[in-house]
């Protein structure tokens, strides 16, 4: 696998190959279960709403809003040094999960919650690429 970010890259597990796949090909994908229609992230085994093991993947609009972030001013390792400052979020998604990412492409000191965020997908290596996100509509 050839690397082409410094960043450290997801080993995918066979529970979450199908979400790294959709990241790859351009689309941010959620588990949902076929019994109660829970959507989820991250992607488990077992659906924490009615226990069943039964999901199939669908498609997210890559819409959401900041629910909570930081912003990281000190790298506690080597490969973060380059993005300081950088802002981790919890995005809620349109559909109601979850996930945990950056938001890239504006000041950190302009991020709010609440901020309307849609998703963007940058590769790391030739089968990773992240989910992160920008703001809409600034």
């Amino acid at each position: 696998m050839v690397q082409t970010s410094d960043r450290p890259v997801p080993t995918p597990s066979p529970e979450t190959q199908p979400f790294w796949d959709g990241c790859y090909r351009g689309l941010l994908l959620l588990q949902e279960c076929t019994q109660c229609h829970t959507l989820r992230h991250p992607p488990s085994p077992i659906c924490p709403t009615c226990l069943s093991s039964e999901s199939t993947w669908t498609p997210a609009s890559g819409k959401g809003t900041v629910y909570t972030y930081s912003v990281v001013h000190h790298a506690f390792r080597r490969v973060w040094e380059p993005l300081v400052p950088y802002v981790l979020a919890v995005i809620e998604l349109a559909e109601g999960p979850h996930i945990l990412s950056n938001v890239v492409d504006v000041a950190p000191e302009a991020v709010q919650v609440g901020m309307p965020v849609a998703v963007t997908f940058q590769p790391i290596s030739e089968t990773i690429s992240l989910p992160l996100f920008r703001p809409i509509g600034i």
